[in-house]
């Protein structure tokens, strides 16, 4: 079922000075849903946040809230009302947990009766019903962001704007509050933009994500279309698809292309998914959890694609480890602790990788006869 279009953002654009630090021609939200806006640091997230929460002032462009351009202040105003923002920094006051809380309700004018359920409910929601009497200095930074996230939400907003709010948090805070924050969004229904550096958290919360670099939105859709289907090198390598491989397309039948490696790969071939002509240079990429290792070639395994290849590094990544390989190409795979012990992986360790053809996507094709 398609979503209403709540958010409407057109030829946005923003200048410091003479700098113009954003350029986005066309990005709707729609109601319901949550968008990820990814990117390093420098990419524009937050201005692209602010801009669409109507707190920056644009050089150009235009934004429509429900299909009502926002023209006029007191247009600007009254959008402001119906949205909240969140915060790397809580930037709570010096009162207590539930005074914080309750700020918003209070200059809205809400009776004391009202607001007071109202904040208990939420404090509950967040976990943090049992520090409602607690001075905001004495939080925890896990517990100060909670707060925060419930001073935003009691206000019932249409939008919530979420500037990387979980990067100041050590991994086992940030892990349960991703947790905590996912199930109240989903039984909410609730409609978010956050930023973040992140693709780990923006798989845990996103419906969509908005690849960002240099002030440009590079590519937006749904989250497996860009986790899997990036369309350009930096969006791929952003998101997690660490395998990259250029060649020479040598066939392509009904959607399934041959890629000869280029040299120095020894005249391997990658099967993978995607359309192009034979002769043209093509981009394949390949992310790490869809590879499998073994010691020996699985003859019963339905992957088109396995090669002999040697460990060349080790690297913990949270419950996994990427093991980089040397397969006459560079390879990257994500295996389990278990893994990694029973098939005795380390530096020099011979093994046998093996992917899908579908788990290949072409990112870019080039020219007929280019270069490899």
């Amino acid at each position: 079922m398609s979503r209403a279009v709540l958010l409407e953002a057109r030829n946005l654009q923003v200048h410091r000075g003479r700098v113009q630090v954003l350029a986005v021609p066309g990005l709707d939200l729609r109601a319901g849903e949550v968008l990820a806006l990814m990117g390093p640091n420098g990419a524009g997230k937050s201005t692209l946040m602010l801009a669409l929460a109507g707190l920056l002032p644009l050089s150009q462009g235009s934004l429509r809230f429900k299909g009502t351009e926002l023209r006029s202040r007191s247009d600007r105003e009254a959008y402001r009302r119906r949205m909240t923002m969140v915060f790397q920094d809580p930037l709570l006051f010096d009162a207590t947990v539930a005074q914080n809380i309750g700020a918003g309700l209070k200059l809205r004018g809400l009776p004391a009766g009202e607001r007071a359920p109202r904040v208990l409910a939420w404090a509950q929601r967040l976990g943090i019903g049992d520090l409602l009497d607690r001075s905001a200095r004495h939080l925890s930074g896990g517990e100060a962001q909670r707060t925060a996230l419930a001073r935003a939400l009691v206000l019932e907003p249409e939008i919530l704007f979420l500037d990387e709010p979980f990067s100041a948090l050590d991994a086992h805070t940030r892990d349960g509050l991703l947790d905590d924050l996912g199930h109240i969004l989903a039984e909410a229904g609730c409609t978010a933009v956050f930023s973040t550096h992140d693709h780990g958290e923006a798989a845990r919360l996103a419906h969509r994500l908005a690849v960002m670099r240099e002030g440009a939105l590079l590519q937006t859709g749904g989250l497996r279309e860009v986790m899997n289907h990036p369309q350009d090198p930096f969006v791929a390598a952003f998101v997690g698809m660490e395998t990259l491989l250029k060649g020479r397309v040598a066939a392509c039948r009904e959607g399934l292309l041959t890629l000869q490696l280029g040299k120095g790969a020894g005249g391997r071939e990658v099967l993978a998914m995607g359309e192009a002509q034979p002769g043209q240079t093509a981009l394949v990429g390949i992310r790490p959890e869809h590879v499998a290792l073994s010691l020996q070639t699985d003859k019963s395994s339905s992957a088109r694609n396995a090669f002999q290849g040697t460990v060349t590094k080790v690297i913990p990544r949270g419950p996994f480890f990427k093991v980089e390989l040397d397969c006459g190409f560079f390879l990257a795979a994500f295996v389990t602790s278990q893994s990694l012990a029973e098939l005795g992986l380390e530096p020099g360790s011979p093994v046998v990788a093996s992917f899908k053809a579908t788990a290949a996507h072409l990112i870019r094709r080039e020219g007929l006869d280019a270069e490899v």
